[in-house]
């Protein structure tokens, strides 16, 4: 049996995610980063993107669309506190175009009385959920 490493995936609202895992690959502040059995600890923030987490005995991976958060790392375990966290197959591409499409039409009224680290935030948001579906597509054919 292989070595395995222990994930939990929670947001404010629930527990997505708690299991066993061959390893996990998560968007870190930094860039992202790739988490084997007896990782060095770690704690960090992670910025929005896909969690993808490796389980034992199935073929794809499972994926987990999180919007931001903390991420702890210890030899044995794995716990990524989101900010929000939505599992792969339920993310709603329509409602990810259409706030990419809102943020991008505020970012470009220069006329209005905006916050911009918002806009930008909330486009971030938006393209990093429609990757999560792009990813999504590409691991189910």
């Amino acid at each position: 049996m292989p070595h395995l490493i222990h994930v939990d995936v929670v947001s404010a609202e629930e527990q997505i995610f708690s299991g066993n895992a061959e390893f996990v690959v998560l968007p870190g502040e930094m860039g992202e980063l790739g988490i084997y059995p007896s990782h060095a600890p770690l704690i960090t923030r992670i910025r929005p993107g896909t969690v993808r987490i490796r389980i034992p005995g199935q073929s794809s991976e499972e994926l987990i669309f999180v919007s931001g958060g903390i991420l702890e790392i210890q030899p044995d375990s794995v716990t990524v506190l989101a900010d929000s966290a939505i599992r792969g197959h339920d993310l709603d591409e329509a409602k990810a175009m259409e706030a990419k499409h809102l943020a991008e039409q505020t970012l470009h009224d220069r006329s209005a009385d905006i916050d911009y680290a918002k806009a930008t935030a909330e486009l971030a948001e938006a393209m990093a959920q429609i990757a999560a579906i792009e990813r999504l597509r590409k691991s189910s054919h």
